[in-house]
């Protein structure tokens, strides 16, 4: 039997390889089953059959802006919209918005009809706009992916206005260490809604209680020293009646209830001009008495104390929504029904992709250029062409085989 230099068989080598590459391809799988959760997420919630605008102002939903549409006043649509009516179109992603109803087809479209529902009113009066419906983000006012940018830095959607900022355009010198699982508040958002500031000093004690525990704790950091802003904006007033009626219906239900808000302000409360990050679950901890009803009423923050509005129980429906059989699990079907040689060569193929797709985008970060949908296109019509060729060649050559 055949030994290399370490003593090692080439059979049992070669055996070798074939495990690492199974199990590569394992990870392959397992790659695909995470971008699959990711799509799930965004998407599971969110209706790609039918227009959401017979639904009415849609608590959350993934929404779409369509800039080969080009309306003159920003506009955004549903995901069903985008597949049907916008297909091919340069559509930017909203990810998800609340109590936004489809404008797909209504009056801001001069030369489109939608193809879903067109019974439609010009306007959709009630819904909210930002700068992220004309592709830019944060008070940098940057689109992106940002093609002048070469700072690494992760985007975190306010839960208020759901606006997406940069870390560094936060005001910390630092972002603190465990924000995952945690809901952000943008410094323009904390300024315009202060009391929330109370509600901080709640989480520190809950980060010191949890601390070590879960990754649900949470810190608030010092100012930095960022000079950019977040623009402000005056909430509505509502009428007394609505006031009243708040009133009845509290007094009715908790007669005497003391006013947790009130509490927590005797404490010392330090307003910073930062950012804030909340621990999953402090909404269910926002007090609900009358004059805090008010308060959320004349800010136009319902929502707030409705813990199906966040974006985790969002994800949560459209992870339960999912399919059975996901892609992962017809792969590990797929793949337990391959020998090693036909695993490998699947492996290796998907590496051959893999590598041409990574030198075709190279040239867009070194240019600096923002990747097209087309261009996504071109690249797998030009890999398909040199498929075709090679395998008219290997035909070709095959006649003077002996």
């Amino acid at each position: 039997m055949a030994t290399d230099e370490s003593g090692q068989s080439s059979a049992r080598k070669e055996e070798t390889q074939d495990e690492d590459s199974a199990i590569s391809m394992l990870e392959v799988l397992q790659e695909q089953e995470e971008l699959e959760a990711d799509a799930n997420a965004v998407l599971g919630d969110s209706d790609a059959i039918n227009c959401t605008y017979v639904l009415g102002y849609v608590p959350r939903q993934a929404l779409y802006a369509c800039m080969t549409c080009n309306t003159s006043e920003p506009s955004g649509i549903c995901l069903a919209c985008s597949y049907e009516c916008h297909d091919g179109h340069d559509l930017i992603e909203l990810y998800t918005k609340r109590n936004f109803k489809c404008d797909c087809g209504n009056g801001k479209f001069k030369d489109l009809t939608c193809q879903l529902y067109e019974r439609k009113s010009e306007y959709n009066v009630d819904n909210r706009y930002n700068h992220n419906f004309r592709g830019i983000y944060c008070v940098c006012d940057r689109p992106y992916p940002d093609p002048d940018d070469d700072v690494e830095d992760e985007m975190i959607q306010c839960i208020m206005c759901e606006d997406w900022y940069h870390g560094r355009h936060l005001g910390f010198d630092d972002l603190p260490d465990n924000n995952v699982g945690t809901e952000m508040v943008c410094r323009g958002c904390m300024s315009k809604h202060d009391f929330l500031w109370a509600y901080t000093v709640q989480s520190l004690e809950t980060q010191k209680l949890t601390s070590g525990e879960t990754s649900n704790s949470i810190d608030v950091a010092s100012g930095g020293n960022d000079n950019a802003k977040a623009s402000k904006t005056t909430g509505g007033k509502h009428s007394p009646a609505k006031r009243k009626k708040i009133e009845q219906v509290d007094n009715a239900s908790s007669p005497g209830k003391s006013c947790h808000l009130k509490e927590l302000q005797k404490r010392k409360i330090s307003d910073k001009d930062t950012a804030a990050f909340f621990a999953d679950g402090w909404r269910s901890k926002l007090c609900t008495c009358t004059d805090c009803k008010n308060i959320y009423c004349d800010q136009e923050i319902e929502f707030l104390s409705d813990e199906s509005d966040t974006v985790h129980a969002y994800e949560v429906r459209g992870k339960q929504k999912s399919t059975p059989t996901s892609q992962y699990d017809k792969g590990l079907q797929a793949l337990s029904n391959m020998n090693r040689l036909q695993q490998v060569e699947v492996l290796h193929g998907f590496n051959d992709l893999k590598s041409e797709l990574n030198e075709y985008l190279k040239k867009f970060a070194e240019n600096k250029k923002v990747v097209r949908e087309e261009d996504i296109r071109e690249f797998f019509s030009t890999l398909e062409a040199r498929k075709r060729q090679r395998k008219s060649s290997d035909e070709g050559m095959s006649y003077f085989c002996k």
